[in-house]
């Protein structure tokens, strides 16, 4: 612990609040590259939108004696990676940018593939590798934002949670394909 204050005075906190207002929620307290954050959530959604549009694909092709526990996971994983674009797409926008929602170089920007497999067997498969990729993918990005964007990171962390108990959804889903 140090001798300084836990605080900014008050005063200082006001003056600071009034300059840049046009800038929003961003006051000059922000410590990370802007420009690089949305340009990294921007990645993260593409990975979310590509993850909700192959649990969609899963979730009405799903086939056989155990689809319809699986299709019923594919849909609930569908909307969670839904919510995820949005809250997002939300900070992207709360950060002065503009959320990507161009297919054009969709699959490029997603850290995810969209490998739709054929059997229930290869879809879950191709969806826990997509979590898989997610959890690494997001704990990086959790890491990187640190204490310069807590707002952004407290995000990809929740996401992040979600993730992985996706992941272990889909585990347990193939160890019952499996079994």
């Amino acid at each position: 612990m140090t001798d300084q204050p836990f605080l900014t005075d008050v005063k200082t906190l006001r003056e600071r609040a009034r300059k840049h207002i046009e800038e929003g929620a961003l006051t000059e307290g922000y410590g990370a590259n802007r420009d690089n954050v949305v340009k990294i959530l921007n990645e993260a959604l593409a990975t979310e939108i590509v993850c909700t549009l192959r649990y969609k694909s899963h979730y009405f092709r799903a086939d056989g004696i155990n689809a319809n526990v699986a299709a019923q996971e594919f849909l609930e994983h569908a909307d969670q990676e839904q919510q995820h674009a949005d809250w997002l797409a939300e900070r992207i926008v709360q950060l002065g940018g503009k959320p990507n929602f161009s297919p054009e170089g969709l699959l490029t920007r997603s850290h995810a593939e969209f490998v739709e497999g054929e059997t229930l067997r290869e879809m879950v498969v191709e969806d826990l590798v997509a979590e898989r990729i997610a959890i690494d993918s997001y704990r990086e990005i959790a890491r990187y934002l640190g204490d310069q964007d807590p707002t952004s990171r407290r995000i990809i962390e929740e996401i992040l949670a979600q993730e992985e108990e996706h992941a272990d959804d889909m585990a347990g889903l193939l160890e019952g394909l499996d079994s």
